[in-house]
């Protein structure tokens, strides 16, 4: 029998979600090809482990890219090499008759072009129906708020490429803003300090290490940076540099993206009906995606807000897992999901 499915369609990482399984892929968003013929050559983790290391006739690419797709073709080709991997339908998924239903998250208010783009991917691998919600929707049900109900709940959710704020009530976004400030720009706002101040070139991957074991959005004293020696590139001589780069550095590095993103959700707070912020400061902001897990991003945005904060337990997996749940909810969601019919006549 072929599994209705759930897919987080995500800048950094694609998720997979069945009702029966619960998840079962969670791989980078990433394809390896050659670069003349664009034959694939590996997807997901074997794709990531190439990225900065491939001779020059192979290139690895993020085919979504600042949570849009950016490659229409590679995306399809993305999306039906994880559903083989997954083996959705148990005899390989390709080879199902009728397909099955697909639910994907997409960010807040991206354009009908895009929109189509990502119905139009789910439909060449042999979807039966498609249908898109928005991401803080999915992100807030995946969290186990209960968002049906006529009570204001708020979702910050930054993904690798976009990040969400959203508040929501009824079933429905009431107030959101999406931006395509999250996790990458993270790591390209490590690159590009290291560049300035030690006049280093790393890759993104290294950046990203350095986000994940020595980053954070704030800290109480000093007492509490971690160091690291990072290796790259001196721009001087070209030859390989080692430097030290500790929390402090990376707190200043990443000020500019935490910025954008505070203030988001700022703006987003003014624009909500009184009510519903009564709501917020009773049950707080929920953060979820990987780039809720900086380090004490939770408490700058706390202390910004001056309402409770929490990272969702689950918070990487949160829009994957909301978005199976949305699976069983197409009848109270409503308007609040896109659905091929739209855009497909059939």
């Amino acid at each position: 029998m072929a599994e209705d499915i759930g897919i987080d369609l995500g800048t950094a990482t694609f998720l997979i979600y069945t009702k029966n399984r619960g998840l079962i892929l969670k791989e980078p968003s990433v394809i390896a090809m050659n670069r003349d013929s664009r034959q694939v050559r590996a997807v997901g983790d074997d794709a990531y482990r190439m990225i900065g290391r491939t001779p020059e006739g192979i290139v690895a690419v993020r085919p979504v890219r600042d949570g849009v797709i950016s490659d229409k073709v590679l995306t399809e080709k993305m999306i039906g090499m994880f559903l083989q991997k997954a083996n959705i339908g148990g005899g390989g998924f390709l080879g199902l008759r009728g397909g099955v239903k697909m639910m994907i998250g997409v960010p807040s208010n991206i354009s009908d072009v895009e929109k189509r783009a990502v119905i139009n991917a789910a439909m060449q691998n042999n979807a039966r129906r498609a249908y898109l919600i928005e991401e803080p929707l999915a992100a807030a049900l995946g969290a186990g708020l209960k968002i049906t109900d006529p009570i204001g709940s708020m979702i910050v959710d930054i993904g690798g490429g976009s990040t969400d704020i959203a508040v929501i009530s009824m079933g429905g976004i009431v107030v959101s803003e999406s931006m395509r400030v999250a996790g990458d720009e993270f790591d390209e706002s490590i690159m590009r300090y290291l560049r300035r101040r030690h006049n280093v070139l790393i890759g993104e991957r290294t950046a990203e290490e350095i986000k994940i074991h020595v980053g954070a959005a704030m800290i109480h004293d000093e007492s509490e940076s971690v160091a690291a020696e990072v290796r790259g590139r001196d721009l001087t001589d070209g030859l390989p540099k080692t430097i030290a780069v500790d929390t402090i550095d990376v707190i200043e590095a990443l000020s500019d993206p935490l910025t954008k993103i505070v203030e988001a959700t700022r703006r987003v707070l003014e624009m909500t009906p009184p009510e519903l912020v009564s709501d917020i400061m009773d049950r707080g902001i929920i953060m979820t995606g990987g780039g809720s897990l900086l380090k004490n991003f939770d408490e700058l945005l706390r202390q910004t807000t001056g309402i409770p904060v929490a990272v969702a337990e689950n918070a990487v997996e949160a829009v994957a897992i909301g978005t199976g749940m949305a699976l069983d909810m197409v009848g109270e969601l409503g308007d609040s999901l896109v659905s091929s019919d739209m855009y497909i006549r059939r």
